[in-house]
Protein backbone atom coordinates (compact mmCIF):
# COMPACT_ATOMS: atom_id res chain seq x y z
CA UNK A 1 0.00 0.00 0.00
CA UNK A 2 1.39 3.40 -1.00
CA UNK A 3 0.80 6.34 1.32
CA UNK A 4 0.79 10.01 0.41
CA UNK A 5 3.13 12.25 2.44
CA UNK A 6 1.42 13.54 5.54
CA UNK A 7 -1.68 11.44 5.00
CA UNK A 8 -3.22 9.58 7.91
CA UNK A 9 -4.95 7.08 5.64
CA UNK A 10 -3.22 4.93 3.04
CA UNK A 11 -4.01 6.02 -0.50
CA UNK A 12 -5.14 3.79 -3.34
CA UNK A 13 -2.70 0.92 -3.90
CA UNK A 14 -1.36 1.58 -7.37
CA UNK A 15 0.69 -1.61 -7.33
CA UNK A 16 -2.19 -4.08 -7.13
CA UNK A 17 -5.23 -4.91 -9.22
CA UNK A 18 -8.23 -3.82 -7.09
CA UNK A 19 -10.50 -6.57 -5.85
CA UNK A 20 -13.45 -4.88 -7.54
CA UNK A 21 -11.74 -5.09 -10.96
CA UNK A 22 -11.71 -8.11 -13.24
CA UNK A 23 -9.04 -8.82 -15.87
CA UNK A 24 -9.96 -10.86 -18.93
CA UNK A 25 -9.55 -11.05 -22.70
CA UNK A 26 -11.81 -10.05 -25.55
CA UNK A 27 -11.35 -11.21 -29.14
CA UNK A 28 -11.05 -9.07 -32.24
CA UNK A 29 -12.85 -9.95 -35.47
CA UNK A 30 -9.91 -12.11 -36.61
CA UNK A 31 -9.69 -13.90 -33.26
CA UNK A 32 -6.71 -11.97 -31.84
CA UNK A 33 -6.96 -11.91 -28.02
CA UNK A 34 -6.61 -8.54 -26.27
CA UNK A 35 -6.54 -7.80 -22.56
CA UNK A 36 -9.19 -5.76 -20.82
CA UNK A 37 -10.00 -4.78 -17.26
CA UNK A 38 -13.49 -4.00 -15.98
CA UNK A 39 -14.95 -2.30 -12.93
CA UNK A 40 -18.64 -2.83 -12.20
CA UNK A 41 -20.45 -0.95 -9.45
CA UNK A 42 -20.77 -2.67 -6.08
CA UNK A 43 -24.37 -1.54 -5.81
CA UNK A 44 -26.84 0.87 -7.30
CA UNK A 45 -27.50 1.98 -10.84
CA UNK A 46 -24.40 3.24 -12.70
CA UNK A 47 -24.30 6.73 -14.17
CA UNK A 48 -23.15 5.12 -17.41
CA UNK A 49 -20.08 3.37 -18.80
CA UNK A 50 -16.59 4.57 -19.70
CA UNK A 51 -14.12 2.91 -22.09
CA UNK A 52 -10.50 4.06 -21.78
CA UNK A 53 -7.87 3.46 -24.50
CA UNK A 54 -4.21 4.18 -23.64
CA UNK A 55 -1.30 5.49 -25.68
CA UNK A 56 1.57 3.99 -27.65
CA UNK A 57 3.53 1.46 -25.64
CA UNK A 58 1.08 1.99 -22.79
CA UNK A 59 -0.67 -0.39 -20.43
CA UNK A 60 -3.76 0.01 -18.26
CA UNK A 61 -1.71 -0.78 -15.13
CA UNK A 62 -0.46 2.84 -15.25
CA UNK A 63 -4.00 4.16 -14.95
CA UNK A 64 -5.46 1.99 -12.18
CA UNK A 65 -5.82 4.93 -9.82
CA UNK A 66 -7.74 7.01 -12.39
CA UNK A 67 -9.93 4.11 -13.49
CA UNK A 68 -10.72 3.31 -9.87
CA UNK A 69 -11.63 6.95 -9.22
CA UNK A 70 -14.08 7.02 -12.15
CA UNK A 71 -15.66 3.85 -10.84
CA UNK A 72 -15.97 5.45 -7.42
CA UNK A 73 -17.86 8.32 -9.04
CA UNK A 74 -20.55 5.90 -10.17
CA UNK A 75 -19.33 4.78 -13.59
CA UNK A 76 -18.86 1.29 -14.93
CA UNK A 77 -15.31 1.38 -16.30
CA UNK A 78 -13.37 -0.64 -18.88
CA UNK A 79 -9.85 -0.28 -20.26
CA UNK A 80 -8.17 -2.32 -22.99
CA UNK A 81 -4.80 -2.89 -24.59
CA UNK A 82 -4.13 -2.12 -28.21
CA UNK A 83 -3.19 -5.08 -30.38
CA UNK A 84 0.55 -5.68 -30.22
CA UNK A 85 1.03 -3.76 -26.97
CA UNK A 86 1.27 -4.52 -23.24
CA UNK A 87 -0.13 -8.00 -22.60
CA UNK A 88 -1.75 -8.40 -26.02
CA UNK A 89 1.05 -9.82 -28.11
CA UNK A 90 3.63 -8.23 -30.39
CA UNK A 91 3.65 -7.42 -34.10
CA UNK A 92 7.39 -6.84 -34.42
CA UNK A 93 10.41 -9.12 -34.58
CA UNK A 94 11.00 -8.86 -30.84
CA UNK A 95 9.01 -8.35 -27.66
CA UNK A 96 10.11 -4.75 -27.11
CA UNK A 97 9.52 -2.80 -30.34
CA UNK A 98 6.11 -1.29 -31.07
CA UNK A 99 5.01 -1.99 -34.64
CA UNK A 100 1.87 -1.87 -36.76
CA UNK A 101 1.56 -2.26 -40.53
CA UNK A 102 -1.43 0.07 -40.70
CA UNK A 103 -3.36 2.08 -38.11
CA UNK A 104 -6.52 0.82 -39.81
CA UNK A 105 -5.95 -2.45 -37.92
CA UNK A 106 -6.32 -0.61 -34.62
CA UNK A 107 -9.37 1.27 -35.90
CA UNK A 108 -11.02 -2.05 -36.82
CA UNK A 109 -10.17 -3.45 -33.38
CA UNK A 110 -11.65 -0.41 -31.66
CA UNK A 111 -14.81 -0.67 -33.76
CA UNK A 112 -15.23 -4.31 -32.78
CA UNK A 113 -14.55 -3.65 -29.11
CA UNK A 114 -17.00 -0.78 -29.20
CA UNK A 115 -19.66 -3.02 -30.77
CA UNK A 116 -19.22 -5.71 -28.11
CA UNK A 117 -18.75 -3.38 -25.15
CA UNK A 118 -21.53 -0.87 -25.84
CA UNK A 119 -24.02 -3.70 -26.35
CA UNK A 120 -23.22 -5.19 -22.94
CA UNK A 121 -22.87 -2.09 -20.75
CA UNK A 122 -25.37 0.53 -19.56
CA UNK A 123 -25.42 3.94 -21.21
CA UNK A 124 -24.66 6.69 -21.65
CA UNK A 125 -21.36 5.52 -23.16
CA UNK A 126 -18.19 7.63 -22.91
CA UNK A 127 -15.06 6.88 -24.96
CA UNK A 128 -11.75 8.24 -23.64
CA UNK A 129 -8.39 8.12 -25.42
CA UNK A 130 -4.94 9.22 -24.27
CA UNK A 131 -2.06 10.19 -26.57
CA UNK A 132 -2.04 7.69 -29.47
CA UNK A 133 -5.29 6.35 -28.07
CA UNK A 134 -6.72 9.87 -28.36
CA UNK A 135 -5.68 10.03 -32.00
CA UNK A 136 -7.24 6.65 -32.74
CA UNK A 137 -10.48 7.62 -31.00
CA UNK A 138 -10.57 10.84 -33.05
CA UNK A 139 -9.98 8.92 -36.28
CA UNK A 140 -12.60 6.32 -35.40
CA UNK A 141 -15.08 9.15 -34.80
CA UNK A 142 -14.20 10.78 -38.11
CA UNK A 143 -14.66 7.46 -39.92
CA UNK A 144 -17.94 6.76 -38.09
CA UNK A 145 -16.63 3.51 -36.60
CA UNK A 146 -17.83 4.38 -33.10
CA UNK A 147 -20.77 6.42 -31.84
CA UNK A 148 -20.25 7.40 -28.18
CA UNK A 149 -22.54 9.72 -26.31
CA UNK A 150 -19.41 11.66 -25.37
CA UNK A 151 -15.72 11.44 -26.20
CA UNK A 152 -12.72 12.74 -24.26
CA UNK A 153 -9.28 13.15 -25.84
CA UNK A 154 -6.44 13.51 -23.35
CA UNK A 155 -3.29 14.97 -24.96
CA UNK A 156 -4.18 13.34 -28.31
CA UNK A 157 -1.37 12.52 -30.72
CA UNK A 158 -1.98 15.06 -33.50
CA UNK A 159 1.57 15.60 -34.70
CA UNK A 160 5.28 15.09 -34.02
CA UNK A 161 7.97 17.66 -33.31
CA UNK A 162 9.29 18.21 -36.83
CA UNK A 163 11.73 21.09 -36.15
CA UNK A 164 10.24 23.12 -38.99
CA UNK A 165 10.24 20.28 -41.52
CA UNK A 166 6.84 19.70 -43.22
CA UNK A 167 5.03 16.58 -42.02
CA UNK A 168 4.73 15.33 -45.61
CA UNK A 169 8.51 15.39 -45.97
CA UNK A 170 8.97 13.66 -42.61
CA UNK A 171 6.55 10.94 -43.66
CA UNK A 172 8.45 10.49 -46.93
CA UNK A 173 11.70 10.09 -44.99
CA UNK A 174 10.09 7.49 -42.72
CA UNK A 175 8.68 5.69 -45.75
CA UNK A 176 12.18 5.58 -47.26
CA UNK A 177 13.53 4.05 -44.05
CA UNK A 178 10.90 1.28 -44.30
CA UNK A 179 12.26 0.46 -47.76
CA UNK A 180 15.92 0.53 -46.77
CA UNK A 181 15.50 -2.21 -44.18
CA UNK A 182 12.99 -4.15 -42.15
CA UNK A 183 10.11 -1.76 -41.35
CA UNK A 184 9.78 -3.54 -37.99
CA UNK A 185 13.18 -2.33 -36.76
CA UNK A 186 13.35 0.41 -34.15
CA UNK A 187 13.07 3.99 -35.38
CA UNK A 188 14.91 5.33 -32.34
CA UNK A 189 17.02 3.95 -29.53
CA UNK A 190 16.40 3.96 -25.79
CA UNK A 191 19.63 2.50 -24.53
CA UNK A 192 22.47 0.12 -25.23
CA UNK A 193 20.88 -2.79 -23.38
CA UNK A 194 17.54 -4.38 -24.26
CA UNK A 195 14.68 -2.99 -22.13
CA UNK A 196 16.95 -0.29 -20.69
CA UNK A 197 15.44 3.16 -20.15
CA UNK A 198 17.13 6.58 -20.40
CA UNK A 199 17.79 8.28 -17.09
CA UNK A 200 15.65 11.32 -17.96
CA UNK A 201 12.61 9.39 -19.24
CA UNK A 202 10.59 10.33 -16.15
CA UNK A 203 10.94 14.02 -17.03
CA UNK A 204 9.16 13.37 -20.32
CA UNK A 205 6.23 11.57 -18.70
CA UNK A 206 5.48 13.00 -15.26
CA UNK A 207 6.56 15.36 -12.51
CA UNK A 208 5.68 12.70 -9.93
CA UNK A 209 8.64 10.48 -9.08
CA UNK A 210 6.49 8.16 -6.95
CA UNK A 211 4.04 7.40 -9.74
CA UNK A 212 6.89 6.97 -12.20
CA UNK A 213 8.34 4.39 -9.81
CA UNK A 214 4.96 2.63 -9.93
CA UNK A 215 5.29 2.18 -13.67
CA UNK A 216 8.79 0.73 -13.30
CA UNK A 217 7.46 -1.63 -10.63
CA UNK A 218 4.76 -2.92 -12.99
CA UNK A 219 7.34 -3.40 -15.76
CA UNK A 220 9.31 -5.62 -13.39
CA UNK A 221 6.24 -7.38 -12.01
CA UNK A 222 4.77 -8.01 -15.47
CA UNK A 223 7.67 -7.99 -17.97
CA UNK A 224 5.28 -8.73 -20.84
CA UNK A 225 3.77 -5.24 -20.66
CA UNK A 226 7.11 -3.43 -21.13
CA UNK A 227 7.58 -1.81 -24.54
CA UNK A 228 10.26 0.42 -25.98
CA UNK A 229 10.63 2.48 -29.17
CA UNK A 230 8.30 2.36 -32.13
CA UNK A 231 9.31 0.91 -35.49
CA UNK A 232 9.90 2.75 -38.75
CA UNK A 233 6.68 1.16 -39.98
CA UNK A 234 4.79 2.55 -37.00
CA UNK A 235 6.37 5.99 -37.52
CA UNK A 236 5.44 6.19 -41.21
CA UNK A 237 1.90 4.97 -40.60
CA UNK A 238 1.52 7.40 -37.69
CA UNK A 239 2.38 10.31 -39.98
CA UNK A 240 -0.10 9.02 -42.58
CA UNK A 241 -2.88 8.60 -40.05
CA UNK A 242 -2.37 11.99 -38.39
CA UNK A 243 -2.20 13.81 -41.71
CA UNK A 244 -5.36 12.04 -42.82
CA UNK A 245 -7.33 13.08 -39.76
CA UNK A 246 -6.11 16.67 -39.92
CA UNK A 247 -6.88 17.03 -43.62
CA UNK A 248 -9.21 19.97 -44.25
CA UNK A 249 -12.85 19.00 -44.01
CA UNK A 250 -12.45 15.59 -42.32
CA UNK A 251 -13.32 16.61 -38.77
CA UNK A 252 -15.73 19.30 -39.93
CA UNK A 253 -17.80 16.76 -41.85
CA UNK A 254 -17.88 14.52 -38.80
CA UNK A 255 -19.13 17.46 -36.74
CA UNK A 256 -21.81 18.19 -39.32
CA UNK A 257 -23.00 14.59 -39.39
CA UNK A 258 -23.07 14.50 -35.60
CA UNK A 259 -25.28 17.57 -35.58
CA UNK A 260 -27.46 15.98 -38.26
CA UNK A 261 -27.91 12.88 -36.12
CA UNK A 262 -28.87 15.01 -33.13
CA UNK A 263 -31.38 16.89 -35.26
CA UNK A 264 -32.98 13.69 -36.50
CA UNK A 265 -33.06 12.20 -33.00
CA UNK A 266 -34.81 15.31 -31.71
CA UNK A 267 -37.24 15.27 -34.63
CA UNK A 268 -36.32 18.83 -35.63
CA UNK A 269 -35.34 18.31 -39.25
CA UNK A 270 -36.10 21.19 -41.57
CA UNK A 271 -38.95 19.30 -43.23
CA UNK A 272 -40.00 17.12 -40.30
CA UNK A 273 -38.54 13.91 -41.66
CA UNK A 274 -35.98 14.38 -44.42
CA UNK A 275 -32.37 13.97 -43.26
CA UNK A 276 -30.57 17.28 -42.78
CA UNK A 277 -28.00 18.45 -45.32
CA UNK A 278 -24.40 17.42 -44.64
CA UNK A 279 -22.44 20.62 -44.03
CA UNK A 280 -19.16 20.84 -45.95
CA UNK A 281 -16.84 23.34 -44.27
CA UNK A 282 -14.27 24.85 -46.63
CA UNK A 283 -13.63 28.54 -45.92
CA UNK A 284 -11.88 29.72 -42.71
CA UNK A 285 -14.95 31.71 -41.63
CA UNK A 286 -17.10 28.58 -42.06
CA UNK A 287 -14.66 26.54 -40.01
CA UNK A 288 -14.55 29.07 -37.17
CA UNK A 289 -18.34 29.20 -37.04
CA UNK A 290 -18.75 25.41 -37.17
CA UNK A 291 -16.19 24.86 -34.39
CA UNK A 292 -17.92 27.43 -32.18
CA UNK A 293 -21.27 25.69 -32.73
CA UNK A 294 -19.70 22.51 -31.36
CA UNK A 295 -18.94 24.27 -28.08
CA UNK A 296 -22.63 24.81 -27.27
CA UNK A 297 -23.08 21.65 -25.21
CA UNK A 298 -19.86 22.21 -23.26
CA UNK A 299 -20.94 25.79 -22.55
CA UNK A 300 -24.28 24.66 -21.12
CA UNK A 301 -22.45 22.12 -18.97
CA UNK A 302 -20.14 24.81 -17.57
CA UNK A 303 -23.10 27.06 -16.81
CA UNK A 304 -24.80 24.26 -14.91
CA UNK A 305 -21.66 23.28 -12.98
CA UNK A 306 -20.47 26.80 -12.13
CA UNK A 307 -23.84 28.58 -11.86
CA UNK A 308 -22.36 31.36 -14.04
CA UNK A 309 -24.99 32.22 -16.68
CA UNK A 310 -22.78 34.91 -18.21
CA UNK A 311 -20.85 32.11 -19.90
CA UNK A 312 -23.88 31.46 -22.11
CA UNK A 313 -24.25 35.18 -22.85
CA UNK A 314 -20.62 35.33 -23.95
CA UNK A 315 -21.05 32.23 -26.10
CA UNK A 316 -24.13 33.63 -27.88
CA UNK A 317 -22.44 37.01 -28.42
CA UNK A 318 -19.39 35.33 -29.96
CA UNK A 319 -21.67 33.12 -32.07
CA UNK A 320 -23.38 36.23 -33.48
CA UNK A 321 -19.99 37.79 -34.25
CA UNK A 322 -18.74 34.68 -36.03
CA UNK A 323 -21.97 34.41 -38.00
CA UNK A 324 -21.60 38.03 -39.15
CA UNK A 325 -18.05 37.31 -40.36
CA UNK A 326 -19.23 34.14 -42.09
CA UNK A 327 -22.11 35.94 -43.83
CA UNK A 328 -19.78 38.75 -44.98
CA UNK A 329 -17.11 36.41 -46.35
CA UNK A 330 -19.12 33.41 -47.61
CA UNK A 331 -21.93 34.01 -50.15
CA UNK A 332 -24.97 31.90 -49.32
CA UNK A 333 -27.80 32.38 -51.82
CA UNK A 334 -25.44 33.21 -54.68
CA UNK A 335 -23.33 30.06 -54.22
CA UNK A 336 -23.53 26.92 -56.34
CA UNK A 337 -26.25 24.43 -55.43
CA UNK A 338 -24.30 22.08 -53.14
CA UNK A 339 -22.46 24.93 -51.42
CA UNK A 340 -25.70 26.92 -51.04
CA UNK A 341 -27.47 23.99 -49.38
CA UNK A 342 -24.55 23.46 -47.02
CA UNK A 343 -24.39 27.11 -46.02
CA UNK A 344 -28.15 27.35 -45.59
CA UNK A 345 -27.95 24.37 -43.23
CA UNK A 346 -25.18 26.11 -41.29
CA UNK A 347 -27.35 29.25 -41.04
CA UNK A 348 -30.22 27.10 -39.74
CA UNK A 349 -27.97 25.65 -37.03
CA UNK A 350 -26.96 29.13 -35.93
CA UNK A 351 -30.61 30.18 -35.78
CA UNK A 352 -31.50 27.16 -33.66
CA UNK A 353 -28.63 27.70 -31.25
CA UNK A 354 -29.41 31.39 -30.84
CA UNK A 355 -33.10 30.64 -30.30
CA UNK A 356 -32.41 27.88 -27.78
CA UNK A 357 -29.83 29.93 -25.93
CA UNK A 358 -31.99 33.04 -25.67
CA UNK A 359 -34.94 30.97 -24.46
CA UNK A 360 -33.01 29.50 -21.50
Amino acid sequence: MISSPGSAKPSFDRRAIPQAARESFWHAADGHALRRIDWALDSGKPRGSMLFMPGRGDCYEKYLETLHYWNGQGWQVTASDWRGQAGSGRLSNDDYTGHISDFAIWIADLAELWRQWSASTPGPHVLIGHSMGGHLVLRALAEHKVAPDAAVLVAPMLGFINHGVPAALMQSAAWLMTKLGDPRRQAWRRGEKPRSLPADRNLLLTHDDVRYADELWWRDERPEIAMGPGSWGWTERAYASMRGVMKAGVLEQHAARTEEARTEAAGTGSDGGTPATVIAVVEPAERALALHLLEYGATLYKVRETLEPHRLCTYLFELAQLFTSFYDQCPVLKSEDSVRESRLALCALVLRRLSEGLDL
